[in-house]
């Protein structure tokens, strides 16, 4: 394993150092040969972005049937890489909970991967709120079971994650570690406001960006014809708007505005890693630009993107 050109940090508390760069699975690892996979996995591992995100998309809005998963689990074993220097992170979905319970989804994930265990998961997010008590005591089944070690909420409204903290104080169990949420140089409320901002300030949680590119949208100015995440607060067309700025800030750090962007998320203080898709080698070695990028010129590259933040006026506590 190279030397790191970023300090790791945990995603928890006392936990384990996590790479700052995390590779994820939705529409990535399908859209690459096994020979291209296993490479990627490789590439990863030397650049510090040896964190795998591992998600079976099969319900909700994301009934897809995807083999994404299975085929990361077929390169991973044909890449024999030491289990050690990889971090793994499932995902337990909300849409049809608890009638599909979460030791089924797990156990399901883990065969197909052809995994024994997750280091992490995150809790996927939800129209209507979840039994929260029922869920703490379920996540936390699956610690005991040693299916998993610690786990973290995606894009959930800020009320639920504190109801999440305060249960598992009750119950005397694991709460969330992280919190995984749209977070990037034009979307920042949820993760930079007074809803979720204290929890990061304070230790409680850590950060993992997401969809830091919205969709591709600001690592090429483009558009993509596949399915992307979520628009929250309607704000698509203002972010496409600011991207001709991204690139042109991009250009004088002397990076892709991909690298710009994961350099953004990481010079936050609360964000422990960055989640993006990559299917080449070559975008993953261009992305890993962000981290030498972040590590010498942090504050200036968010001084120099302060005007392309344009979700101020969308809500903060994750409602929509």
């Amino acid at each position: 394993m190279s030397a790191s050109t970023f300090p790791r940090t945990p995603l928890q508390p006392g936990g384990r150092p996590v790479p700052p760069l995390a590779l994820g699975s939705w529409n990535t690892w399908d859209r690459m040969t096994g020979d291209e996979a296993i490479a990627l996995i490789h590439r990863a591992v030397e650049l510090d972005a040896g964190f795998f995100d591992v998600a079976y998309y099969n319900m909700g809005p994301h009934a897809e049937n995807s083999r994404t998963d299975i085929l990361f689990g077929e390169a991973l074993r044909a890449s024999g890489v030491d289990r050690a220097d990889i971090v793994l992170c499932g995902k337990l979905w909300l849409w049809d909970w608890p009638t599909q319970g979460f030791r089924a989804q797990l156990v399901e994930s883990l065969d197909r991967a052809g995994l024994d265990r997750f280091d992490t998961l995150v809790v996927g997010d939800y129209l209507d709120a979840p039994d929260i008590p029922r869920l703490v005591s379920a996540v936390n089944e699956l610690i005991a079971e040693g299916l998993v070690d610690s786990w973290g909420i995606n894009n959930w409204r800020i009320e639920h994650t504190r109801q999440a903290l305060a249960e598992s104080a009750a119950q005397s169990a694991a709460g969330p570690a992280f919190a995984q949420l749209k977070y990037g140089i034009a979307r920042r409320s949820m993760a930079e406001g007074d809803a979720y901002g204290p929890l990061f300030a304070d230790g409680t949680l850590t950060l993992q960006a997401s969809d830091v590119f919205e969709g591709g949208i600001l690592a090429t100015g483009r558009t993509p014809q596949r399915k992307i995440g979520a628009d929250v607060g309607g704000i698509r067309g203002r972010i496409a708007a600011v991207y001709p700025e991204v690139a042109r800030v991009a250009a004088e750090f002397g990076v892709t505005p991909a690298a710009l962007g994961i350099a953004f998320c990481l010079a936050n203080p609360a964000t422990a890693n960055v989640l993006f898709g990559a299917s080449r080698v070559a975008q993953l070695e261009q992305n890993h630009a962000a981290l030498a990028l972040v590590r010498d010129h942090g504050a200036e590259v968010r001084a120099a993107l302060a005007a392309c933040w344009v979700d101020r006026d969308v809500r903060a506590d994750g409602a929509w």
